[in-house]
């Protein structure tokens, strides 16, 4: 009864700065959520598009199941053919890889594929 009832509408959610003041706390989380989980996130994603989109023959990768692999062919745009043993080739979408752990050296890969073709052709003969 002290307070008169024009001075009572007057104060609350629609003055001016009350409502400024009542959103900063919610802007400044929303700030501090977007530079340490939503932007560090993006760029990871960016990464790993880039790493997935760079696969190329020879690279050692490992799917998301834990297979080490070593990539044989780039089939497409969505899958690649990984050798995960002798003779053993798997199509896998380049989506399951998680990481490429080396990529191989052009002259090592070279000298690889000298050696392999020498060794079938001393097995043929």
């Amino acid at each position: 009864m002290l307070i008169s009832t024009a001075y009572a509408q007057g104060t609350g959610i629609f003055d001016s700065q009350g409502a400024m003041l009542q959103f900063l706390p919610l802007v400044l989380i929303f700030v501090v959520f977007y530079f340490l989980l939503i932007r560090p996130q993006q760029k990871k994603q960016k990464e790993h598009r880039t790493m997935l989109q760079a696969l190329r023959r020879g690279d050692k990768v490992v799917t998301g199941g834990g297979i080490l692999g070593t990539i044989n062919r780039v089939v497409s745009d969505d899958e690649v053919i990984v050798d995960i043993a002798d003779n053993v080739r798997v199509r896998v979408l380049r989506s399951t890889i998680t990481s490429v752990l080396s990529k191989p050296d052009a002259s090592a890969a070279r000298d690889a594929a000298k050696e392999k073709e020498a060794a079938a052709k001393a097995d043929k003969a």
